[in-house]
């Protein structure tokens, strides 16, 4: 069924503004991997860091490498959450 001559228009528009809401839904949910990826990069490299430098104390190895478990975890949880909302869309 097509829409009454004078709401084409609008139906046009509107067609245009829900395909650009997905398309800016798509982009900020890669931004927000993005973040997770900085993130757990930081992480891992500030662990690497620890462990290369202050290396001399048993509580400094165990910072360390709990700094890269936890950047580990944090692109883990991104990537889950990326590919759930773009399963979702």
């Amino acid at each position: 069924m097509t829409p009454p001559s004078g709401n084409l228009a609008e139906s046009r528009e509107g067609a245009v503004r829900d395909r650009l809401a997905v398309q800016r839904t798509h982009l900020a949910n890669e931004r927000t991997l993005l973040a997770y990826a900085r993130t757990a990069l930081m992480l891992i490299s500030s662990g690497a860091a620890v462990l290369k430098v202050l290396a001399e104390s048993a509580a400094s190895r165990a910072g360390g490498w709990s700094l890269i478990a936890l950047g580990a975890a944090v692109a883990l949880c991104g990537v889950g959450r990326f590919l759930t909302v773009r399963r979702q869309l």
